[in-house]
Order: structure tokens, then C-alpha cells, then sequence
């Protein structure tokens, strides 16, 4: 993947996640943090869930050691920032989103295509920079997936955040000349 290509994910992963938090926004505050009994109980949860993994990635990749101690340290630091209780109303998880969401655009408008060719430790192989960035994108995408669920379940409408309707409403278009 190129920079671009990051971008574009990005931009993406930036705009279906606001959906989902305005989609969410419509909810009771009941019905925000409902347990339905998913691998994340509530609404609440699961948004929670997306915006401590997107910040645990970006700590990783911006950090100057990755050693076993930092990774557990952050591990511990993002279970303490991003328990689910911290954010008691959609308003709590939307301020925590604008501040997490201004530290991807500052790292995805910082790569470059050499460093996202970059290999990073993972588990137990090295993987390259911009394929942990499409799992993150991708784990975003899964989790908004069950937040759709969840909202038919609690008689809400989900909003569609597919990359199709990104393409035609979500974003800027170039002029044709």
C-alpha cells in the first residue's frame, strides 16, 4: 500500500467511525449502554472497544523501544484509560474519539510510503507497517459491524458506513475539466 492509499483508509476509517458515533447519538442513554450480550455488551462498549484499539496501535507505531515491558505497560495504560465505565454517555466517548482521531491524522499525514514499508515486531513474526494500519482499519470496520447488529436490536436504524458511500458522499470530489 502506498501513502495514499493509507490516507484514503484513513479518511475512511475517520469518516464511518463519526457515523456511527451520530448513528449511536440517536440512542437513549439506556439503550447506549444496554447489555445485549455480545463479545462487547453494549453499544457503549463496542465504540469504546474500536477507539482503545485504534489509540493502542498508534502508541505502538510511534513508539522508540518496543520492548515485551513497554508493550505490557501500554497494554495496561490502554485498559486504564479505555475501561468502558470511564464513558458513561455518547458525549464522554465522542470527546476521548476527537482527541484519539487527531493523533491518527497526525501519524497517517506523517508516513511515508518507505515507512510504511517498515517491518514491526508482531507476536511472534515482523510484519510491515502498513499491513498492522489495514488491520486496524479492517478491526474498526468489523466492530461497527456489531454496532449495526446492536442497534437493529435495540429498534434503532443503523447508518451504513460502507467504503462504497464513503466514495460517493463521504468525501470531496476532484473537478472534471
Amino acid at each position: 500500500m502506498t501513502r495514499e492509499d493509507i490516507q484514503l483508509l484513513f479518511e475512511y476509517d475517520r469518516w464511518a467511525n463519526r457515523r456511527m458515533i451520530q448513528s449511536a447519538a440517536k440512542l437513549s442513554p439506556e439503550q447506549f449502554t444496554r447489555d445485549l450480550g455480545g463479545s462487547f455488551r453494549s453499544v457503549r462498549d463496542t465504540l469504546v472497544h474500536i477507539i482503545g484499539g485504534e489509540w493502542i496501535w498508534f502508541q505502538y507505531w510511534k513508539a522508540k523501544s518496543l520492548s515485551v515491558k513497554f508493550v505490557t505497560d501500554l497494554q495496561d495504560r490502554r485498559d486504564l484509560l479505555f475501561a468502558a465505565e470511564t464513558y458513561p454517555t455518547i458525549e464522554t466517548v465522542q470527546a476521548k474519539w476527537i482527541e484519539v482521531e487527531m493523533e491518527q491524522i497526525q501519524f497517517v499525514d506523517g508516513t511515508t510510503d518507505e515507512r510504511l514499508e517498515k517491518l514491526l515486531p508482531f507476536r511472534t513474526i515482523h510484519v510491515k507497517l502498513s499491513q498492522l494500519m489495514q488491520h486496524v482499519a479492517n478491526h474498526s470496520t468489523y466492530h461497527r459491524g456489531q454496532i449495526s447488529l446492536m442497534m437493529r436490536q435495540l429498534g434503532a436504524e443503523p447508518i451504513a458506513t460502507d467504503f462504497h458511500i464513503f466514495l460517493v458522499e463521504g468525501r470531496p470530489q476532484p473537478q472534471v475539466t
